[in-house]
């Protein structure tokens, strides 16, 4: 039930033009020479992709927001009044043609009432900020954008206090210029644009996208509902969310920036705020990064995670072609592809991940690390899937229908929406393979329930620390533990249990004393796995939740020269979390077996 991966040439052909083409900057990866059956020696290096959100900004454009943007003095401003089909204006600095309002200067402008057929249109060529405070609007447009910055140097839209506003377009505009498709949106801007303010706006983008800027957009605050028949809000350069509350619904995708001229901009960044997303396509996609700070946050992607998407529709939660990284936040992602996704590298660093997904939980082409962090992953195919995997912290529980972690040319998942099948131990034809694929566990709590395999590393496994506990497979096509080139243990704890027909353990390379015991028969799941050391004292009390006939243990409680018995059955009165005892009394169930520990790896087969 793996999937299907690329040939090993060609994906390393792909991982070496990510390299080449990313301005990021990028560190050089270690070769594998000696092409061994256990090859550990191959540490990799940290590639010039960031690892935190303020690392990736550092070579980001900055945004345009300025603290001055949201000053603003009502005793100077210019009022301009709707009144169904007519506007007036008490002020300087607009013209009103029928009901067309076009602001020609910068400064502030307060706009109240409702326009049933009729535009705001902003054309300054000033060097200061328009500013517009929406105080009650309803605004409706039906052959074109109701609020359109044809020239500005910046826009920004102040909610004010207490007010609720209404934009929205028809279903077909007519342009200028028909060849040029803009403006495509409800609120659509041909320069930097911001919102504020303690009000709320609502867009309905009937004919493309709600909110749109050829530049960048900052939201700074507000209460902004959006529905879209494409995007929802998209700003070329960046779109960039320090606060608010949002509610994007879009036929497309949700929140968006896809400027790919430039590496230093196209990037989405998330500070805080409230949002939930719902879109047909990707609920936050960028050109270059998709960086989250913190915030309150759903993602709703191609109906959730129960649909399937066509392979050339892209349906995932977080994407971003360099890096993806979440500094912390609570998300929620119910997505039908993958839930994080990055072409380049991938970093948790914190927050609390909810993940339910028909394709991969969390996805990098290059390089994907966890750091710290809370993540649940209830529904997915895959857990975790990458070239290079390095979990460092967290607490982190995977259920999967195929693999649990996966180590394997992680294009396969890539854009726009899974593509051709990755990973697996099959390249193309059914021809087994095996690469500089890693899998690093240094520290963090890492609970996997896999259908498939529950490590699927097709290169080698180090482990220095952290506690690992795996439900594996029931079939003897996949094992709990699968790996090609190495499993170097050296620290933390590790229990793997399930089908005994690809069964593995640590290498004997390791540094840390393990077991694996195959039986005869198969337990159901429920019965108990019990450990204990010849002086009676608990070494391991275990139970696996599907049935198993082969369980991997190692654990720093196993020493050389140590004699343990193994048992089935019985209970313990400890607390038992993922099905690890904890504490408590073992009441003896049926005994299976004795060892003594030998050699690095002790292999018992239980006839």
């Amino acid at each position: 039930m793996k999937k299907t991966a690329f040939l090993y040439l060609a994906g390393c052909m792909i991982i070496l033009a990510i390299f080449s083409a990313c301005d990021k900057g990028s560190d050089v990866l270690k070769s594998d020479t000696d092409n061994n059956n256990d090859d550990t020696t191959n540490e990799v290096n940290r590639y010039s992709f960031k690892n935190t959100v303020k690392e990736a900004m550092a070579v980001n454009k900055d945004d345009h927001d300025k603290a001055k943007d949201y000053v603003w003095d009502s005793t100077t401003a210019t009022q301009i009044t709707f009144n169904g089909s007519t506007i007036t204006s008490n002020g300087t600095g607009a013209t009103v043609s029928g009901s067309t309002v076009t602001i020609t200067t910068a400064g502030t402008y307060i706009l109240s009432g409702a326009l049933n057929d009729g535009q705001i249109i902003v054309n300054s060529v000033d060097e200061e900020t328009v500013k517009l405070v929406l105080n009650g609007i309803d605004i409706y447009d039906p052959a074109n954008a109701p609020l359109y910055v044809k020239n500005a140097k910046k826009t920004v839209i102040i909610l004010a206090d207490g007010s609720k506003n209404i934009i929205r377009d028809g279903s077909t505009y007519i342009l200028e210029d028909p060849t040029v498709d803009e403006p495509n949106a409800a609120v659509y801007s041909k320069s930097d644009l911001s919102i504020y303010g303690n009000g709320s706006l609502t867009v309905y983008g009937n004919y493309n996208d709600g909110i749109a800027s050829v530049d960048g957009i900052v939201i700074k605050s507000g209460n902004i509902i959006v529905r879209a028949q494409d995007d929802g809000i998209r700003g070329k350069d960046y779109l960039v969310i320090k606060d608010g509350i949002l509610d994007v619904n879009a036929v497309g995708d949700g929140l968006k920036s896809d400027n790919a001229d430039d590496t230093s901009r196209g990037y989405v960044l998330v500070e805080n705020g409230t949002i939930a997303v719902i879109a047909g396509k990707d609920a936050i996609t960028a050109q270059t990064d998709a960086l989250i700070a913190d915030g309150v946050i759903t993602l709703t992607s191609g109906g959730g995670s129960s649909k399937t998407v066509s392979d050339d529709v892209s349906a995932k939660g977080i994407k971003a072609p360099v890096n993806s990284i979440i500094d912390n936040g609570a998300i929620t992602f119910n997505c039908a592809d993958d839930a994080i996704h990055s072409n380049g590298n991938l970093t948790i660093n914190g927050g609390e991940l909810v993940i339910s997904t028909g394709d991969d939980a969390i996805h990098a082409d290059s390089a994907l690390t966890i750091n710290n962090g809370d993540i649940t992953a209830k529904k997915c195919y895959e857990g975790i899937e990458s070239t290079y995997i390095t979990v460092n912290g967290g607490n982190i529980r995977l259920t999967s229908s195929d693999d649990g972690v996966n180590a394997a040319d992680g294009s396969g998942g890539g854009d726009p929406g899974g593509g051709m099948p990755g990973g697996g131990n099959t390249g193309g034809g059914g021809m087994p393979t095996t690469g500089n694929y890693y899998l690093y566990i240094n520290g963090g709590y890492l609970a996997v329930n896999a259908a498939g395999d529950g490590f699927d590393i097709n290169g080698t496994i180090v482990m220095t620390g952290g506690n690992v506990i795996v439900h594996g497979p029931t079939e003897n096509m996949n094992g709990a533990l699968d790996w090609d080139k190495g499993f170097k243990m050296t620290g933390g704890f590790l229990v793997a249990a399930g089908s005994a027909g690809m069964a593995q353990a640590p290498a004997s390379t390791s540094t840390q004393y393990a077991i694996l015991i195959n039986m005869n028969k198969s337990l159901d799941g429920g019965t108990m796995f019990h450990i204990q050391a010849g002086d009676g004292s608990e070494i391991l009390s275990f139970t696996p939740s599907k049935k198993y006939q082969s369980v991997a243990f190692s654990s720093d409680k196993l020493v050389n020269g140590g004699t343990y018995d193994v048992y089935y059955g019985g209970t313990c009165t400890g607390t038992a979390v993922d099905g690890l005892y904890s504490g408590g009394v073992y009441t003896a169930g049926t005994k299976l077996t004795s060892f003594t520990v030998s050699s690095m790896i002790t292999k018992i087969t239980v006839r």
